[in-house]
């Protein structure tokens, strides 16, 4: 199931190194299809609502739309929409006769788990994100800043600050290392862990946030290990302790 999941994520991830708009409408889409949010028969929103609420164009909307349709997670009927198949819920709801689904025990890592996860993980790869970064990682990570500075929701910071994070792991070039990432970059995506984040994401630590992270990509650049591990550590024990209160 975990395979299964993992090649859905990677079927859809760019080809080019540019993190856009368009990435961020399919990424998030995949995700709530995974996660169940979108079951097998529902009604998806329009290609125009989409296109509003990502603010992409509708033949971006389209192009998205059609790829998932070629994979049989949608089915589009002429004059009543776009609609949810069976095969999205094959793969969404684990099949309880398996020995742990690695899969469903993401989707319910608690926030203090999860925090623990990634304060022992994410400072340990640095030495091999900065011997493996190139200058189109440093791209993608610094777009996924500006997308976070500029984001004008709660909801749409998060999907770029989880970015950033989980471009950092990519960053190293090890397949692994991006498979475990992305698992846990998918455990954000639970309600638990929104509602803490909108109810802890005040203005300040939100600049907080943003200057931390910029940090970090200065550290990284600059192939800084022991900063970079350092400030790492320092973004992430501050966001427990902002989410969490210790």
């Amino acid at each position: 199931m975990q395979e299964v999941i993992i090649g859905m994520i990677w079927f859809f991830m760019p080809s080019t190194h540019t993190v856009d708009s368009s990435y961020l409408f399919r990424a998030t889409l995949l995700d709530q299809l995974h996660s169940g949010q979108w079951r097998a028969g529902e009604r998806l929103p329009t290609e125009r609502e989409f296109g509003e609420q990502y603010q992409i164009s509708r033949s971006s909307v389209r192009k998205v739309l059609a790829d998932m349709k070629a994979q049989g997670w949608i089915a589009q009927t002429v004059g009543s929409g776009t609609y949810v198949t069976d095969k999205v819920a094959a793969v969404a709801i684990p099949n309880k006769n398996t020995v742990a689904d690695s899969a469903e025990v993401t989707w319910h890592t608690s926030p203090a788990e999860l925090m623990e996860a990634r304060i022992a993980l994410e400072p340990a790869i640095m030495e091999m994100v900065i011997g493996n970064a190139t200058m189109a990682d440093f791209e993608q990570m610094d777009n996924c800043c500006a997308r976070a500075e500029a984001a004008t929701s709660v909801e749409e910071f998060e999907v770029w600050d989880g970015m950033f994070h989980d471009i950092i792991a990519r960053a190293a070039h090890n397949a692994f290392v991006a498979r475990l990432f992305k698992l846990m970059n998918q455990a954000r995506a639970q309600g638990e862990w929104g509602m803490l984040k909108k109810r802890s994401l005040t203005p300040e630590r939100r600049l907080t946030y943003q200057s931390e992270h910029r940090a970090l990509l200065q550290a990284i650049k600059s192939r800084d290990p022991v900063l970079a591990k350092a400030l790492a550590t320092e973004h992430l024990m501050n966001v427990r302790r902002n989410l969490l209160n210790y």
